[in-house]
């Protein structure tokens, strides 16, 4: 009697919509305001599930927590304020038999508004020309302009298609103005302006390509622009032809399609051999390191950091700890010469000074290379490095070559050694170390090697590089030898010309082997892609991918926790190989779906 006359209170003097609820779903009570929501002549007896989609657990879930539910109807949104009327309430799990009173409050207008908000929200992004120099040098003048007013015209009216404001301030740069509600049309439409760049046509050999840097997730323009600044080196980075959101601190790619230009201006290498060897030169001492379980192309690029380090009168220590046996050879050549210091992790810290500067070749990452705790001892790092950026680089490194278009780590230091080294100083171990590392990156000069990459194999050549010298260092053992037969025996193609395959057992050369496999499988007819797994000596699984240059398998791997080139990637995962492989097939067909 009297919680029915306290509904019918609330039902006659509520100034909002209003609605009381039974236990069993039904309605019971409702205000003459509730036609604002349902456009019935009467909901009494209705199911509330009938009318709002909402189930009654829902509505008592929400009145426990006092936390609202939302519904639209009419064109409006209403929010939905949930509290027990009767059944004991207040008393704990008493609610089963309460009935639920429930309040519509009207709140089109603020979702407008907030909708309004959020799509009015402003972005900045970058755009710039990839090579930019290569790509109107060597040009007549109506060539040029031709170029010139096409990539213009294909940007600006990319722009205008977004109502985005936009200022070309450098000749390759263009910095545009989006909004949140043009992002999203980015995102869906995954940036095609980066493929109409390409159909441009140019009398170059190679394509007009963009690199876009986008910040979004911040109201401040400054930090919007800082983030702009950071995907755009993270695009560059990484190769360029593609476009990177940064959001707070993570980055999302889409493109990415196209292999890096290889530049034909070698200045760079000049103006950073240069102040290489002057930060050698005020530091009191020096350290190179790579990354953990070097291979030739790491260790090569140290012996030659080492060497430049020498022409400045300064020695450097070595870090060196674990490595497979491929590199015996190799390693015990360098200390037979009694030239190099070799030191562990620990020892390095024992030696580290204020004043020490640490050289990282081969990578660019903190969890892979030999000693992070030596880095954060030191305030000058030069980074040496052919591997597209990733997400966790180092930041603020004092000096930093990173060149995405290089075969190796070991071609980039010999362009540097070409113009700080006289090639009678480079001693003949020193020659075959760097001609191994560039022979090893590119397969024997079989993948990724550019006229550049000749040019420095031709410099190390006539520095005393030896040819038959070096193949012994990829000499192999009888038992790696017949784990990369049966990899290639077992191998299958599967559709599209992606081939797979594992290599039983658990060894520490698994990923040498895996990567030799993945190597050969691309030369069997029609396949554009490999993927090879395999367990360590530690019984993690090691993928190494290769392609030929239609698919990235750099993205793939990097969906997996790996990354590398767009020709050459890899991963390792704790997943057995077929597991790991059967999700790479998958993704690989998800992602083909999609774009």
């Amino acid at each position: 009697m009297y919680v029915g006359r306290i509904e019918r209170l609330l039902a006659y003097y509520s100034p909002l919509p209003m609605c009381i609820v039974n236990a069993q779903g039904k309605v019971t009570r409702a205000s003459k305001k509730i036609a604002e929501v349902f456009k019935y002549d009467g909901i009494i007896d209705y199911d509330i599930f009938a009318l709002t989609g909402i189930k009654m657990p829902e509505f008592v879930s929400a009145a426990e927590n006092e936390e609202p539910l939302y519904i639209q109807r009419n064109d409006r949104t209403f929010r939905i304020g949930c509290s027990f009327l009767g059944g004991g309430s207040g008393e704990e799990g008493s609610h089963e038999e309460a009935s639920v009173i429930l309040h519509f409050t009207d709140i089109t207008a603020y979702e407008e508004l907030k909708e309004r908000y959020k799509d009015d929200r402003v972005y900045m992004m970058l755009v710039n020309v990839d090579n930019f120099d290569e790509l109107i040098s060597g040009n007549s003048d109506d060539t040029d302009s031709d170029v010139r007013v096409s990539i213009d015209k294909l940007i600006r009216s990319w722009a205008a298609s977004m109502e985005a404001m936009i200022v070309r301030y450098r000749d390759n740069m263009y910095e545009l103005v989006i909004t949140h509600r043009n992002y999203e049309e980015l995102i869906e439409d995954k940036f095609s302006i980066l493929d109409k760049a390409r159909e441009i046509e140019s009398p170059t050999d190679f394509p007009v390509t963009l690199s876009i840097g986008l910040g979004i997730g911040e109201d401040s323009l400054v930090k919007l622009d800082d983030y702009a600044q950071e995907a755009l080196d993270m695009a560059l980075g990484r190769g360029g032809d593609q476009a990177v959101i940064k959001d707070g601190s993570s980055f999302e790619y889409y493109g990415g399609r196209t292999q890096s230009v290889e530049k034909s201006n070698k200045g760079k290498s000049r103006i950073i051999g240069h102040a290489l060897a002057t930060l050698m030169d005020q530091s009191s001492r020096i350290f190179v390191m790579g990354h953990k379980n070097p291979d030739m192309d790491c260790f090569a690029a140290a012996i030659g950091v080492s060497r430049l380090a020498k022409s400045v009168g300064k020695d450097a220590y070595i870090l060196l700890s674990e490595y497979n046996e491929t590199m015996i050879d190799m390693v015990a050549d360098a200390k037979k010469t009694g030239e190099y210091e070799f030191v562990t992790g620990e020892r390095a810290l024992e030696l580290v000074e204020e004043n020490s500067l640490v050289v990282v070749v081969d990578t660019h990452r903190r969890m892979l290379v030999e000693s992070a705790d030596l880095i954060d001892r030191v305030e000058r790092l030069a980074i040496i490095d052919h591997h597209r950026k990733a997400e966790d680089a180092f930041t603020n490194p004092t000096l930093s070559y990173l060149e995405s278009y290089a075969s190796s780590a070991s071609e980039l230091v010999a362009e540097i050694l070409q113009y700080r080294v006289d090639k009678k100083a480079l001693s003949n171990y020193e020659a075959d170390a760097l001609m191994a590392g560039i022979m090893l990156d590119t397969n024997r000069f079989a993948v990724k090697a550019g006229v550049r990459t000749f040019e420095a194999a031709s410099w190390l050549r006539r520095a005393g590089a030896d040819l038959s010298r070096v193949r012994t260092y990829f000499q192999e053992s009888p038992e790696s030898f017949i784990n990369r037969a049966n990899g290639i025996v077992n191998a299958k193609i599967m559709e599209g010309g992606i081939a797979m395959s594992i290599c039983s057992g658990h060894s520490i050369n698994t990923q040498i082997v895996n990567s030799q496999v993945a190597d050969e499988l691309l030369t069997i007819k029609g396949t554009v892609a490999s993927f090879v797994a395999g367990r360590n000596e530690e019984g993690q699984t090691v993928v190494s991918a290769r392609s030929l240059g239609d698919m990235n398998v750099q993205t793939i791997m990097e969906h997996f926790g790996g990354g590398g080139h767009m020709n050459t990637a890899g991963t390792k995962t704790d997943l057995a190989p077929e597991e790991i492989l059967a999700q790479i097939e998958e993704y690989i067909k998800t992602t083909e779906t999609t774009q």
